[in-house]
């Protein structure tokens, strides 16, 4: 699928890679600055839409210095390798707990073929190279990624995963968010989080998401998909979504700790319909519920709270007995 770009602010641009052959669903950003950088590498499976719209924005193999993920997951950096091999000049920027996955796939791919199937997993994302060693940089919190006469800020944002980035660039006041926030839909339109297995962290992400509603950002970028209007409304919203999703899976494995992953799966397809349904004044049925769970089913959201609830619930039972 050709992709389709976008100018969101001064000398940023949206490019929609198609993922799954889907529009609006996945997002990666081109930083036009002294040292182009581009934010998300998008599955190995778009990565002809992403070098092709490169192209077209005038970037050629030997000018993108800079490819910086805000995680590891397949469908944000898994065309990492194939990008740093086709623009031989490029630095890869990853958060340190993530790095070593960037050079060596196997255990992530492992991870994600156990959340999605193998087969899935393939359809979706495609290939995973790995990055040559040599060209991947380790980041943290409060660190300053130099693009020549831009910048960005590394902010560490845990919750949908542990090695989780946002990028706040200075110039605009824009926020890279990943998916640290959940994600947004914009044909819903519609936002809801983004919990899956195996890092999820509750309380992680509500911490996450006040942090980042304290950066001033003017502008609000996420990876699934694109501009965020009215950033403060974005946060509240966003923190409103994290305890309608967690809240229920919580009170069920109390009433019943024996609860299976379909039990759980039952619980939020309600919350998920109602959310969907408020939002954006349609049901969340057919051709609409298959987009929506291309981005991370329903069930890979229960699946991923019940995983971390059960932990908690060990950790202070333990913590009684001590």
């Amino acid at each position: 699928m050709d992709p389709v770009i976008t100018q969101s602010v001064e000398r940023v641009w949206t490019i929609d890679t198609g993922m799954a052959g889907e529009r609006e669903l996945n997002a990666v950003y081109l930083i036009a600055a002294a040292e182009p950088c581009l934010i998300e590498a998008g599955p190995g499976a778009d990565g002809p839409a992403v070098t092709s719209a490169l192209e077209r924005l005038g970037v050629g193999t030997a000018d993108l210095a800079h490819l910086v993920v805000t995680h590891v997951h397949l469908d944000h950096a898994g065309g990492a390798g194939a990008i740093l091999r086709a623009y031989p000049r490029a630095t890869l920027w990853v958060h340190e707990r993530g790095a070593a996955h960037m050079a060596d796939p196997t255990r992530l791919l492992a991870s994600t073929a156990r959340t999605y199937g193998e087969t899935r997993m393939h359809q979706l994302f495609g290939t995973c190279e790995p990055c040559p060693a040599e060209r991947i940089r380790a980041i943290v919190d409060g660190d300053t990624i130099a693009l020549g006469d831009r910048s960005l800020r590394v902010i560490h944002t845990p919750g949908h995963a542990s090695h989780h980035v946002a990028l706040l660039e200075g110039d605009t006041q824009s926020l890279f968010i990943g998916e640290a926030m959940g994600t947004y839909i914009p044909w819903g339109p519609a936002t809801r989080p983004a919990l899956p297995p195996p890092e999820v962290d509750v309380e992680a992400a509500a911490r996450t998401i006040d942090r980042l509603g304290s950066t001033g950002a003017r502008h609000l970028f996420a990876s699934h998909f694109g501009a965020v209007p009215d950033p403060p409304s974005a946060f509240d919203r966003a923190r409103e979504d994290l305890d309608a999703w967690s809240g229920p899976v919580r009170r069920r494995l109390l009433e019943e700790p024996t609860a299976t992953d379909d039990d759980l799966t039952s619980e939020l397809d309600h919350v998920a319909a109602s959310s969907f349904l408020h939002q954006s004044g349609v049901p969340l049925i057919g051709a609409a519920l298959e987009r929506y769970d291309v981005l991370g089913s329903i069930r890979m959201n229960a699946q991923g709270l019940g995983r971390y609830w059960r932990k908690r619930a060990a950790s202070d039972a333990a913590a009684q007995e001590s």
